[in-house]
């Protein structure tokens, strides 16, 4: 009778393992995205059904970017969109992402915009400048500064949070402002005679765009991302081909609340990658032709403006395997 209820104890115990382990399986991938043309272009893949006709099981969360970071860093989500640099920082604060999909690099929609009469990056020189210090636009702006004979020595700098940077430029409390869309076009609109005297498209790969999954969730759910990159570029090839483009950009502007035409502009300047452009930047190298040499150029940047301490192992934020495997 003892070694009976054993068994039947026994039995029991396997069958509640089974079903806890079916329940985690049985979780969706939790993906945090915001506003950004080539986090926005997921939309396409939700839309058209082709999370489940791969048969993965993922749940999208609309955030404000820095709050899909926090979100990340609580351990809400599996994966976020963010920048390659701000990886390394929400990496180095404590939540470690690992970059699996390279979706993007910006190609015209980070700018460094003057207010008029300031109409080229040496106009800068002695004049105030609306940043957000130590994000990815002061990294920007530091590329473009060196890149005309100048340095953070020659400007002063005001810190300003991204969004509030066309109303600060609007004001005149700065002379120019660094942003990205849809904050940088927002500022050309409300200042008559603003430009664009610099933008991401000078420097092709400071500003890489990725999906980056928590270690723990990369490890466990592996096959998972896998299919979840194959949707990745049957959306990116919805979105490049000819006879499916307008849908692809209405469905992309129903998500953020504007005109398809007014949206196509940003996503001109959003550098959207095939696989086989994802796979040669993935490939190891110095400079911004490489995610790897782009990270470190982040790194560098971060330390040296006290963004964190110590420089980050940049080889163990990247995997490059899921996407060179297709």
């Amino acid at each position: 009778m003892m070694f009976g209820s054993k068994k039947v104890l026994g039995a029991l115990a396997g069958l509640f393992l089974s079903a806890q382990a079916m329940s985690v399986s049985a979780e969706p991938l939790k993906i945090g995205y915001s506003d950004w043309p080539g986090w926005v272009a997921w939309e396409v893949a939700v839309e058209k059904n082709m999370f489940e006709k791969e048969g993965v099981d993922v749940q999208f969360e609309w955030f404000d970017y820095v709050a899909s970071m926090d979100a990340f860093a609580a351990g809400q989500i599996d994966a976020v969109s963010m920048t390659n640099g701000d990886a390394l920082v929400t990496g180095a604060t404590g939540a470690k992402s690992v970059m699996v999909i390279i979706n993007d690099y910006s190609n015209g929609n980070d700018m460094v915009i003057g207010a008029p009469g300031i109409s080229s990056v040496k106009d800068l020189k002695g004049k105030k400048i609306g940043v957000e210090v130590g994000f990815v636009g002061h990294l920007l702006l530091l590329n473009a500064l060196e890149k005309n004979g100048l340095s953070e020595a020659d400007v002063e700098l005001v810190n300003v949070p991204t969004n509030e940077t066309p109303q600060v430029l609007a004001s005149g409390q700065v002379d120019a402002i660094v942003a990205w869309q849809p904050n940088s076009g927002a500022a050309l609109q409300l200042v008559p005679g603003s430009s664009a005297i610099y933008t991401s498209a000078n420097e092709p790969g400071l500003i890489y765009d990725v999906l980056a999954v928590s270690p723990s969730s990369l490890a466990a759910h592996r096959a998972e991302w896998e299919k979840v990159a194959k949707v990745w570029y049957k959306a990116v090839d919805f979105i490049k081909d000819p006879a499916t483009a307008d849908e692809a950009i209405a469905i992309m502007a129903s998500r953020v609340g504007l005109p398809p035409e007014e949206y196509k502009t940003f996503v001109k300047g959003t550098k959207i990658l095939t696989l086989e452009e994802a796979k040669a930047h993935y490939k190891k190298a110095d400079g911004f032709e490489s995610l790897f040499g782009s990270s470190k150029i982040s790194d560098d940047f971060n330390v040296n403006n006290k963004v964190y301490d110590a420089p980050q192992d940049i080889d163990s934020y990247i995997d490059p395997s899921i996407t060179m495997g297709m």
